[in-house]
């Protein structure tokens, strides 16, 4: 993963003559710095109705100690956190913070910044998105909507495609049944906020990201929460630096944390994590220390996700299947989630008339892999919509792609390549070499499938493609292969 990568070059942070912005000097030096995830450092939520700001977050204070003394610059930072009847701007990128010690607004960021104007984008990036007009400036809003919007339900549904046959509507059943809701989100990012607070009295330059499905399009009702903590510019040694970070975190969660968080475990794996639960929220959170990679990859299948829509119908539904028929657990060696949506992007990827693109290659300057993460997130907004001359429904695709990898994919001598948009040869370095199942990573190259090293787990997930190829193509029924009322009550 990222410590072992060689084209990640640049470092996340700034340099260090950089940090020391006005920022952190206008701040009271007993303060750390709260700072923010990437759904809440765009702009402020908005109804799109009314054009009003909207805050959504109830925060809760973990811990018996207050990370802040308790000055007028609190009393303003707390204001943050409560429902505000006051009118921002559309053009200001983040919620403000006062100094006690001056009139000038301050930005709360949640990575350091030049001083320079920030960019949504690199400078490169010609806007090809439209613009929705609210009050103020303009925003620059593309087909990959902001991450306010995952705060909210979508009461529309002009996202999602239309579904005339009984196969298509079943899939689009389960999906609005099952994906994650604007509630799930709140919870985790609630937690997120929380922790972050408390694990800057340890380390306090760190800052801690939502990733994963919880992010990227791909989430269900019950999926869990995965945290990337990023402590330095530097690469981590994963298994001496990340172990003994976690160890301090870990600890942490177990004293002074304790009434809030259950059960914390240090998993010593090739990227180790510490698991919990947040018993405010009752969600699981995997968090791993440096691994950006994985910051990266959420935005790619976020882009993904958004400019088709007919992709998070068939990545959610494939991915409840091979959860319902237990090859979806990395940890009993067989797929995990990352690798299921890997392998349908790939599927569209590849079909006569594709129905998606290479977003790699089509638009390299918005998944740059050295690009700085402050930059991560806003990138694909200006991303528009793939128009596919594919208009095959959400039922055809399904029953495709169960028949692509029973019969046609060569799983002996191919390997997955979303990057590249088609199966490739094996490489013939030790991450390939004697392996059952070849996925790459978009981003650093590595396998996401090296969890399936075992050639009865490999076996098993074969079986299972080719009989949910066969029952779906003779019945055209979801019940056949994934019980619609069953998966409804294990989402």
């Amino acid at each position: 993963m990222f410590p072992n990568s060689s084209n990640l070059g640049r470092p996340p942070f700034l340099p260090e003559h950089q940090q020391q912005s006005t920022f952190f000097a206008e701040l009271p030096l007993n303060i750390p710095p709260s700072l923010l995830s990437h759904q809440q450092i765009i702009i402020p939520p908005f109804h799109f109705r009314t054009g009003t700001p909207v805050v959504t977050l109830q925060p809760r204070t973990y811990g018996s100690v207050s990370p802040v003394s308790t000055s007028n610059a609190l009393t303003s930072f707390q204001a943050r956190k409560r429902h505000s009847q006051e009118s921002v701007r559309t053009g200001v990128k983040r919620k403000r913070i006062h100094s006690c010690d001056s009139d000038t607004t301050v930005v709360n960021r949640a990575v350091p910044l030049p001083e320079e104007p920030r960019r949504s984008f690199p400078a490169s990036i010609s806007v090809q998105s439209p613009v929705l007009h609210g009050r103020g400036s303009p925003v620059l809003i593309g087909c990959v909507p902001p991450l306010q919007d995952t705060l909210f339900p979508d009461p529309t549904g002009t996202r999602l495609p239309v579904a005339e046959d009984e196969l298509s509507q079943q899939v689009l059943e389960l999906f609005q049944a099952c994906r994650q809701q604007a509630s799930d989100l709140d919870k985790k990012e609630l937690c997120r906020t929380e922790l972050q607070r408390e694990i800057q009295l340890i380390f306090p330059r760190s800052r801690l990201f939502l990733v994963g499905s919880s992010l990227n399009g791909f989430g269900t009702h019950t999926s869990d929460g995965d945290l990337c903590l990023v402590v330095k510019e530097e690469p981590v040694n994963q298994k001496t630096e990340a172990r003994r970070i976690l160890s301090l975190v870990k600890k942490l969660f177990s004293t002074k944390l304790s009434s809030y968080i259950e059960q914390p475990q240090l998993i010593k794996a090739k990227v180790p994590i510490v698991k919990f639960r947040d018993k405010v929220s009752n969600v699981d959170f995997d968090l791993n220390v440096n691994n950006v990679v994985g910051l990266r990859n959420t935005f790619l299948l976020r882009t993904y996700a958004f400019i088709e829509n007919r992709v998070r119908p068939l990545v959610l539904v494939v991915k409840m299947w091979a959860s319902f028929h237990e090859i979806n657990d990395a940890s009993r060696g067989t797929l995990n989630s990352y690798s299921l949506a890997l392998m349908v992007l790939h599927y569209l990827q590849t079909l006569p008339e594709p129905v998606l693109p290479s977003l790699q290659k089509n638009y390299p300057e918005c998944f740059d892999p050295t690009m700085q993460l402050h930059l991560v997130h806003q990138a694909p907004r200006t991303i528009p919509p793939y128009i596919s001359k594919n208009g095959s429904s959400l039922g055809d695709l399904l029953i495709g792609f169960f028949k692509y990898y029973a019969t046609e994919f060569d799983w002996c001598h191919q390997m997955i390549s979303v990057r590249e948009a088609k199966a490739i040869a094996r490489p013939d370095g030790i991450e390939w070499r004697n392996k059952f199942i070849c996925i790459e990573e978009p981003f650093d190259g590595t396998n996401t499938a090296r969890a399936v090293h075992e050639k009865h787990k490999f076996d098993m997930i074969r079986g299972e493609l080719s009989q949910a190829w066969r029952l779906l193509r003779d019945k055209k029924d979801l019940n056949c292969i994934l019980p619609l009322k069953a998966a409804k009550q294990r989402r």
